[in-house]
């Protein structure tokens, strides 16, 4: 049987770096050929970061930092075609997520930081970019997008799962094995954790959870963050960096506490209101499989056990796909569903006015 190759990209809300993998769509539903991750260094990780809020002289800076964010994809690119000993002509074509700088869907627009141009010259592969715009355009969210992806990878006929991603933003797939599929996102995964970690540890995150396993839940602080108006919405919704972000936590922050302390209630956050929201709008699940770098983080997984009992916690490793890979493979999924004319998005999902053909192509 030919293979049929797939690279995805990603680069998410955590702005840590790039997440590659190859993929044959022709071992159903798919099989992982080859991962890489590329690291951002200090300064672009700084500019990336700086770029989703109002700054100077914008225009430039963005457009210097999508070439710099180019120059790294073709990094992973290039490692994994020497790890996997593939050719880049038999690649089908890339899926790039590009940044995201902005997530507006309320005002009609969504910003992934790219210049799919750019990495199609230099790689000599077919590009596909730009994913979310198309389904902002027909009234959705333009997130979450890896829910169809979900359904096709993890969904059973005898089993009710949820999948829960736990990027810098937390988002859920619920899988019933008969009906529709929905997914939506549910609040801050690491973001948080991430900002609050670097900012009182100059760590770029809390490795395993263990800084914040020191810690105790502030629960006053923990009833105010959770008094959000936007754990209460109702699906389909998306959100990011533009509302969950250290100002936003500083609001609260009436009185003066221990940052190990803080860091604790913000595990509970994420915990607490994944599960709130599974409980919401997923009671009958039974079993929940997480991804996204959160599932590394063992006070967080302890949390989210306790916050979605009596179902069961596990990653998506114990289904052989590694937790890191998920997002990436999604966007190699999407990709392909593009280059076939396929509809990627799910309006059950997204909000979208109907099904789209999503993303933008640039040839090799």
């Amino acid at each position: 049987m030919e293979a049929e190759l797939y690279i995805g990209l990603m680069s998410g809300t955590s702005v840590d770096g790039i997440d590659a993998v190859l993929a044959d769509f022709n071992m159903p539903p798919c099989r992982t050929l080859a991962h890489a991750h590329v690291g951002f260094d200090r300064d672009l990780h700084a500019e990336l970061t700086q770029l989703q809020r109002k700054g100077t002289d914008e225009l430039h800076r963005a457009a210097l930092a999508a070439n710099a964010l180019m120059d790294c994809c073709e990094t992973a690119v290039s490692a994994l075609l020497l790890s996997a000993r593939i050719d880049a002509r038999q690649v089908a074509a890339v899926g790039l997520h590009g940044q995201t700088v902005r997530h507006r869907p309320d005002l009609g627009y969504t910003t992934q930081l790219a210049n799919p141009a750019r990495l199609a010259e230099a790689t000599g592969m077919t590009v596909v970019a730009d994913f979310r715009s198309r389904d902002v355009a027909a009234g959705g969210q333009g997130a979450p997008l890896v829910p169809a992806f979900h359904a096709a990878l993890f969904g059973l006929p005898d089993r009710h799962r949820v999948i829960v991603n736990i990027g810098g933003i937390a988002n859920l797939t619920d899988l019933p094995p008969a009906g529709t599929v929905l997914g939506f996102d549910t609040g801050p995964g690491n973001t948080l954790l991430d900002a609050w970690c670097e900012r009182h540890t100059d760590q770029p995150f809390d490795r395993g959870g263990a800084w914040g396993a020191r810690g105790r839940v502030i629960g006053g602080l923990l009833s105010a963050l959770e008094q959000e108006p936007y754990f209460a919405m109702p699906p389909p919704k998306s959100t990011g960096r533009d509302r969950f972000h250290l100002g936003w936590l500083e609001r609260h922050l009436k009185s003066s506490f221990a940052p190990v302390d803080v860091q604790r209630t913000l595990v509970a956050l994420t915990a607490r209101t994944i599960g709130a929201s599974i409980e919401a709008h997923c009671a009958r699940a039974t079993e929940v499989l997480v991804c996204g770098g959160g599932a590394y983080n063992v006070t967080l997984m302890a949390d989210l056990a306790a916050a979605v009992q009596p179902r069961t916690v596990s990653s998506t490793a114990t289904q052989g796909i590694a937790v890191n890979e998920v997002e990436a493979l999604a966007f190699a999924w999407l990709a392909r569903e593009t280059m076939a004319h396929r509809p990627g998005n799910l309006p059950a999902v997204t909000g979208a006015r109907g099904s789209r053909v999503l993303g933008a192509i640039y040839r090799a």
